[in-house]
């Protein structure tokens, strides 16, 4: 599930506070990195089980409302919801389950956040049409919570501050983490049942290298790639810099000399992307100017053995 994206965000906020709080331990911060990217990887899961909640209180509210039916007659209220085949699949799924157990966040301690959702959730139109259908399959059911998630839980501001209360880290990762559950949800094949796998925390032993070597690179190099934007900045104002901007484009050219299966572009256009987010609203077009200069410096005295565009 940790992508290189998510590692290259957490690798910026890291370094720009190895510079700023004063404690230049490299391998503190190396743990701090590896410890946020596991908590990321808390924030998937924790976000699956929310819908396992939902679930839970829907069936709540539907024994309760059955109850109420048998003793003042009328139509009985239809289970489909709170029986709804994906969210039964993902409430049995063994690996869900076992993280669960050691986990200290439950939502049943949150149970007024969860019993919002449902409100909002039986308030939509999405809700209201699924309810109306005659009949219901696994396919229907399962698009059904993606269309949920990402109109009701994706952008939820009330959800938000509960789980950044929980941990300070989720603030930043949520809207990527979001996107692993959207695309967890749309994997899940009702033939696999409880044995449904989940996506792993790194696809690969590489993926949690790239993060310690960029990371490593970033530091260890700092004067050689500092020197490298002060030697193609003739034509660019330095002073304009901010101090994240310089963070971000160590960390950028750490990437470019370091691992050459990277295309630069592929680089360049990940920490403008960075630079958009985290730094001044100029930083982005600054950044693209310098990386793709310092780029061509690089290519052109040696240093790099890649192709460069322009």
């Amino acid at each position: 599930m940790i992508n290189r994206d998510l590692i290259r965000t957490k690798i910026v906020q890291l370094t720009y506070a190895y510079y700023q709080n004063g404690n230049r331990n490299m391998e503190t911060i190396e743990k701090e990195l590896l410890f946020s990217l596991s908590k990321a990887y808390d924030l998937y899961n924790i976000l699956l089980e929310l819908i396992v909640a939902i679930t839970k209180e829907e069936r709540h509210r539907l024994e309760v409302a059955t109850s109420r039916t048998k003793r003042e007659g009328g139509k009985e209220p239809s289970p489909r919801f709170a029986y709804n085949k994906f969210a039964v699949q993902l409430e049995e799924n063994k690996q869900l389950l076992e993280f669960m157990e050691v986990q200290k966040l439950r939502w049943e301690d949150h149970i007024d956040s969860v019993r919002k959702l449902c409100d909002q959730i039986e308030e939509s139109q999405i809700y209201q049409e699924y309810m109306s259908l005659d009949e219901t399959d696994y396919e229907i059911d399962r698009e059904l919570w993606r269309k949920i998630y990402r109109t009701l839980i994706q952008d939820n501001a009330d959800l938000d501050s509960v789980l950044e209360e929980k941990s300070l880290y989720w603030n930043d990762d949520k809207e990527i983490v979001d996107t692993f559950v959207l695309k967890t949800i749309k994997r899940f094949d009702p033939k696999n049942k409880s044995n449904q796998e989940l996506l792993p925390e790194y696809q690969s032993q590489e993926d949690q290298e790239f993060a310690i070597k960029l990371f490593r690179s970033t530091i260890l190099n700092a004067d050689t790639y500092q020197r490298y934007m002060s030697e193609t900045s003739k034509n660019w104002d330095f002073s304009r810099l901010a101090y994240m901007d310089i963070v971000i484009m160590q960390i950028a050219i750490a990437e470019i000399v370091n691992f050459p299966n990277i295309p630069i572009s592929v680089t360049i256009n990940e920490f403008v992307d960075l630079a958009k987010l985290y730094s001044t609203p100029k930083s982005g077009g600054y950044i693209n100017g310098m990386l793709d200069a310092i780029a061509h410096y690089l290519v052109q005295t040696g240093k790099v053995m890649k192709a460069v565009k322009g």
